[in-house]
């Protein structure tokens, strides 16, 4: 694929690395160890995920919605100092 040459996309590509690695820490952390080295999912955080999956963002809490509103402000002055532009 073709991504464009645009310094906006590739800060908005990096904040998308950043906000990717964060949620995997924080996935992970949710983890428990098991033996061989791997990590055993919660029920409680599988079954939260699934069920935030299948939700249209509409439908979310606001305590859900306002964690991806959160996730958006990290690169909203990006967008709206390149909407100004």
């Amino acid at each position: 694929m073709n991504y464009p040459k645009d310094e906006l996309f590739e800060k908005l590509a990096d904040i998308e690395h950043q906000r990717w690695a964060d949620w995997q820490k924080y996935f992970h952390s949710m983890c428990t160890d098991i033996d061989g080295g791997g990590k055993k999912i919660p029920l409680n955080v599988y079954l939260r995920a699934e069920r935030q999956i299948k939700t249209n963002y509409k439908d979310l809490t606001e305590r859900e919605k306002d964690s991806d509103r959160k996730q958006v402000m990290r690169y909203w002055e990006l967008i709206i100092s390149n909407d100004n532009n």
